[in-house]
């Protein structure tokens, strides 16, 4: 057997290198470049393996482990999960800032290696600078908290354990059923020590989706309920995405009268103009898609894990002996509330219904039904859109903006907040994928990096990152990454104070209104940040815009920038979308001190009665 002697890091770093996908024809490396933030815990190791590889493999310096995190998840969304990248940190606080990201990553099914340094294997120096001392557990590491997010966990200890590792590793990165972050935990010592790898291990490997076609039985049952339906519904969730099921999905539809809802994970895989679009479900859904999802018969689920806001906590569907029927390539998410599981790719599954129900169509009187429920909320959300003459803008009214002017090429991103459920509602897409929002984790300080991870998957393309100021101060440090690797974005800071969105969810649970705003709450003045001068100071363009009206030639001005524009505009915090919407389970105490509590208590009372915990 022919062998190649390399330390591990070497060896991860050439393996790394030989991984490979295609791309319309192309083929492209599957790992497009690796974040790193170097420490005492990779720079010797890995950061010289990493130097010696640069050509092939680049590699790029964030400026906090978590950003560079986001920004290979929000690549890896907008690769549709075919193209990934890696991070590595160092031992200690570089290690502990990835949990978030990999959360991030892991609940939104999302591919990520994460290359986190370790503590010494042969315990010489312990305890090493920044090294967990576990007076119970010799064995455990900070790295130890990335367990239980990463689909796949391993610690190297001994060079020669890569080779397994990193095949799982792969395994579970390119699994469409298990994706999610994968950690392979680096000791220092570890890195720099060398074996005789099998030549095999470095050879070119190519990657390509895998279509898991449903069960014939499966496909059986779940035709038959949708058969027997007169009201069917369809939610597309982020597996159509995924999947690149979108055409088949409309098709499916089309054929069968069938109207849909989108989750935020499937926003922008099918177009807003179809007759048979809904629009948003669930929490910060449409009137339309919410008022024909709680009459539907049947609910026929795609590539959605369900989740609270999706389902109005499982309150939402309220038609007396309702199905549900759920696709999904995860046997979990097919499961869920005892629905009617096909568990498949989502194009296959798609194919297969299409297929067992040729000529079966929903009642004719749905379809109409649906198209009415469209153009009435159509009007409601013009409305709520519609530019504000004097006072401060709504969320709303800025999007509508921004909407107004964008020429439908471009990608919003966003995170958390009050703007993604008003997105959800009011963005109407008209390009396959300018629509990314992570909702999954509704992560503040997604926004700014994950935007960075979009525009180096998707370079000709602008990309618009909407925010608030909350999440803007939560992480901005990209700002001065983006400038850098000459990555331009357009960032529009919504200023309304503070916490606004929770603000609002304070005070309709009753409770008075505290620690949210940045208002004056002693002797010392409420402090408001010059966003323009901090984004300035990180090398970027910054301006301030004194009304809506300013909008359509600022975002003129960022198109033709050379390098990230980052705007800023001034909301109303009590302002919000209450049109289309449905009710949310959030827990309000039984007992207080506050009359204001105790009425939002009963009305919390009468919404829970509506929710089943079982379909």
């Amino acid at each position: 057997m022919k062998t190649i002697r390399l330390t591990m890091a070497q060896a991860l770093v050439r393996a790394l290198a030989a991984q490979w996908t295609e791309l319309e024809g192309q083929r492209r490396r599957l790992f497009s470049g690796v974040w790193a933030i170097f420490g005492h815990g990779n720079v010797a190791g890995l950061g010289e393996a990493l130097y010696a590889t640069r050509e092939v493999l680049p590699v790029l310096r964030a400026h906090n482990e978590q950003a560079m995190a986001h920004a290979a998840v929000g690549f890896a969304k907008a690769s549709r999960r075919r193209r990934m990248m890696a991070c590595t940190s160092s031992i200690g606080p570089g290690a502990t800032n990835l949990v978030t990201a990999a959360a991030v990553a892991h609940v939104n099914r999302l591919p990520v290696l994460l290359l986190p340094g370790d503590a010494f294997a042969s315990r010489a120096p312990d305890p090493v600078l920044q090294q967990l001392e576990d007076f119970g557990d010799g064995l455990a590491t900070v790295n130890d908290c990335l367990r239980p997010v990463s689909r796949y966990f391993d610690r190297i200890t001994r060079p020669e354990q890569l080779i397994s590792a990193f095949d799982r590793g792969m395994n579970v990165l390119t699994d469409p059923a298990h994706c999610g972050p994968v950690t392979l935990a680096l000791c220092q010592d570890v890195q720099a020590q060398a074996f005789e790898y099998p030549a095999s291990f470095f050879e070119d490997r190519l990657w390509l989706p895998r279509r898991v076609r449903p069960d014939e039985r499966e496909v059986s049952t779940c035709a038959a309920a949708l058969a027997r339906a007169r009201k069917p519904f369809a939610i597309a969730g982020g597996g159509v995405w995924y999947s690149e099921a979108e055409q088949d999905f409309q098709s499916f539809c089309e054929q069968h009268a069938v109207p849909f809802g989108e989750t935020q994970a499937a926003k922008s895989a099918l177009p807003a103009s179809h007759p048979l679009n809904m629009g948003a479900v669930g929490v910060t859904g449409t009137a339309a898609a919410n008022e024909l999802a709680a009459e539907a018969d049947v609910i026929l689920a795609v590539g959605t894990r369900l989740q609270d806001f999706t389902t109005g906590s499982w309150a939402l569907f309220q038609a007396e002996g309702r199905r549900l029927v759920a696709l999904n390539v995860q046997h979990l998410d097919a499961s869920k509330h005892r629905a009617l599981p096909l568990v498949c790719d989502a194009r296959e599954g798609i194919r297969a219904l299409t297929e067992a129900l040729a000529g079966w169509r929903a009642d004719e009187t749905w379809a109409p039904r649906a198209r009415a429920a469209q153009r009435s909320w159509l009007e409601v959300s013009r409305g709520c859109v519609a530019p504000v003459v004097g006072g401060i803008p709504s969320d709303a009214q800025v999007i509508g903006a921004v909407q107004e002017a964008s020429n439908g090429s471009e990608v919003i991103v966003c995170a958390a907040g009050g703007l993604p459920g008003e997105l959800h509602k009011h963005w109407r897409s008209r390009a396959v994928g300018d629509y990314h929002v992570e909702y999954g984790y509704s992560c503040m300080g997604y926004e700014i990096a994950g935007g960075l991870g979009v525009k180096m998957a998707e370079p000709d393309r602008e990309v618009i990152v909407l925010l608030g100021d909350g999440s803007y101060l939560m992480m901005n440090s990209e700002i001065s990454t983006s400038v850098r690797l000459g990555m331009k974005l357009i960032v529009i800071v919504l200023d309304n104070g503070g916490f606004g969105c929770i603000e609002r969810l304070q005070r309709q649970t009753g409770n008075a209104s505290f620690n949210n705003l940045l208002e004056p709450s002693g002797p010392a003045p409420a402090v408001r940040t010059d966003f323009v001068a901090h984004a300035r100071s990180l090398g970027a363009v910054g301006v301030k815009l004194a009304s809506l009206a300013e909008l359509p030639e600022a975002l003129a001005r960022a198109r033709s920038s050379d390098r990230t524009f980052v705007m800023m505009i001034d909301t109303d915090p009590r302002k919000s979308t209450e049109a289309g919407g449905h009710w949310w389970d959030v827990a309000v105490p039984e007992v207080s001190s506050r009359s204001e509590v105790l009425e939002a208590r009963e009305k919390y009372l009468a919404a829970q009665a509506r929710q089943h915990l079982v379909d």
